[in-house]
């Protein structure tokens, strides 16, 4: 009631060591996930399931709820950072390089679209297919409950993919990669497909009362994601950025990060809510928060979101800091070391641990495991072929020519065509893994409608967590026995452009 206020209480020395343990493990479990399954977020999950109502049921159950809470905001912003600011500052990188993810280029985004696409529908269709194929016609699986788990299983966890990507970057820059940009290109179009997805599933609830329209209830997801996806590039480009870069960029040098923050929450607030409200996912939403931010400055020389360091921007009273570097100096860790680990730790709290061990759960779930495996593995294959549809002669074949028509014939080295395989093998390896996207989908289609069984949950967590465990184990092992050859390959390293053209590529 209104003039009340909350006794303050001092916690018992036990609730406060709970709390302590809890948040150290979670760091502890992450490092050690890392280290051994190239997956931190499963060590994180394995916190929940053990502090959560699964195992010991050591947290207080509304402690339980708020850290859920606080851990979707998390998820927002690992969408926003991931998807946005996932970009590092350093080492020089180019700020015009927005959007495409950590330090991603985006010039090879824009050259291997095509080829991108078509990786992520195939990563979207065929274990959506797949399944249908074992659980609906082997395991005798609702129609629907096939499908909430396909679409699951559907997702590419980006969070894995660009850890996969930071990681490998000391045998071989993946980021620089075209077989990286490919990479990031498809996870991104296959989570923007799943969260899509999840919001119809979620509103599958709606059937159980027996009045809802399903066409609407599915249709309207679908309308409202793809209106928004189309308006919003038009609409920052058409109006909002030419706004902003005439009448208010200049003066945010002013006041640096304050203003940043204020922009960058409120456009983050405002998309969020439009996506709520429109009827699509909350996440979609902050998805387009960021590449609306990202296209917002201007890009010119004299700019003064155009700086070399955050350092630039903060001490010259002409520039400002990117949005990026706010990012890093108010959220960046809060982020990484509190609302990420709470969101992984959260979906560890919904997972039914003790009844995965069973059987018959064991072994439908490491089979449907080995689908999936192939299922995504298979997106892979678009390398080789896209290699054969392009008639492209791998950078091996055209040196050899060369130097043959020099009078010298280079000896062949065995295995020395085999990059562009490797390349494939690598790809279809960091889609694998499925991670927070899946989770949340197969969560909603669990908890929010009655649609899928205890017995489909089950298999698809299965398939979901060792999913996430064999894509980046497998990635590392190609990464550290044949990256130096994948990078010197024709889906390798590719020549950036010199500052000279960057320059006149921004005046134009």
């Amino acid at each position: 009631m209104a003039g009340s206020f909350l006794p303050y209480h001092e916690p018992s020395i036990v609730e406060i060591l709970v709390i302590i343990s809890f948040f150290l493990f979670l760091s502890l479990a992450e490092w050690a996930s890392a280290k051994v399954l190239r997956a931190g977020i499963i060590g994180q999950i394995a916190v929940g399931i053990i502090y959560g109502k699964p195992l010991a049921d050591i947290l207080q159950g509304d402690w339980q709820q708020t850290f859920l809470a606080l851990g979707y905001v998390g998820l927002i912003l690992i969408i926003f950072e991931g998807l946005y600011c996932g970009l590092s500052s350093e080492n020089g990188v180019d700020v015009n390089h927005f959007a495409g993810g950590l330090g991603a280029r985006i010039d090879l985004l824009r050259k291997n679209l095509l080829v991108s696409t078509l990786g992520a529908a195939t990563g979207v269709c065929f274990p959506i297919g797949f399944s249908y194929l074992l659980l609906f016609l082997g395991f005798g699986y609702g129609a629907v409950e096939t499908f909430i788990i396909g679409a699951a299983l559907s997702a590419t966890s980006l969070g894995t993919t660009f850890a996969v990507i930071s990681s490998a970057s000391k045998t071989v820059d993946l980021a620089q990669t075209r077989v990286g940009s490919v990479l990031v290109s498809a996870a991104v179009i296959d989570d923007v497909v799943g969260l899509v997805l999840s919001s119809i599933i979620s509103d599958l609830g709606k059937l159980d009362g027996g009045d809802a329209n399903l066409g609407w209830i599915i249709g309207r997801p679908i309308v409202a994601s793809v209106a928004m996806a189309i308006l919003t590039p038009l609409l920052t480009k058409y109006f909002f950025a030419p706004i902003f870069r005439k009448y208010i960029e200049f003066h945010f040098a002013l006041y640096d990060h304050i203003s940043n923050i204020i922009l960058m929450t409120l456009v983050l607030c405002a998309f969020i809510t439009i996506a709520a409200y429109a009827g699509t996912s909350v996440l979609f939403g902050a998805f387009l928060a960021g590449t609306f931010l990202s296209y917002l400055p201007s890009k010119r020389p004299d700019s003064p979101f155009v700086v070399a360091s955050r350092e630039e921007g903060e001490q010259n009273i002409d520039k400002s800091p990117t949005f990026v570097h706010t990012f890093e100096v108010y959220l960046q860790n809060v982020q990484m070391y509190l609302m990420e680990p709470l969101f992984f730790a959260s979906m560890g709290f919904a997972i039914p641990f003790v009844q995965l061990w069973t059987g018959k759960r064991i072994w439908r779930g490491v089979l449907f495991t080995l689908l999936m495996v192939v299922a995504k593995f298979v997106v892979g294959a678009w390398v080789p072929l896209w290699q054969m549809l392009t008639m492209r002669k791998p950078k091996s074949d055209e040196a050899s020519e060369e130097a043959c028509s020099a009078g010298n014939r280079p000896e062949k080295r065995p295995g020395e065509n085999k990059t562009t395989l490797l390349s494939g093998l690598l790809l279809g390896s960091a889609m694998v893994a499925r991670g927070e996207i899946g989770l949340l989908i197969i969560e909603i289609g669990y908890n929010s409608t009655s649609y899928v069984s205890q017995e489909g949950f089950i298999t698809g967590v299965w398939a979901i967590l060792l999913n996430t465990i064999i894509g980046p184990v497998t990635v590392g092992i190609l990464v550290k026995v044949y990256g130096e050859r994948i990078g010197q390959g024709e889906w390798g390293l590719q020549k950036d452009k010199t500052p000279a053209e960057k320059m006149a590529h921004n005046s134009a």
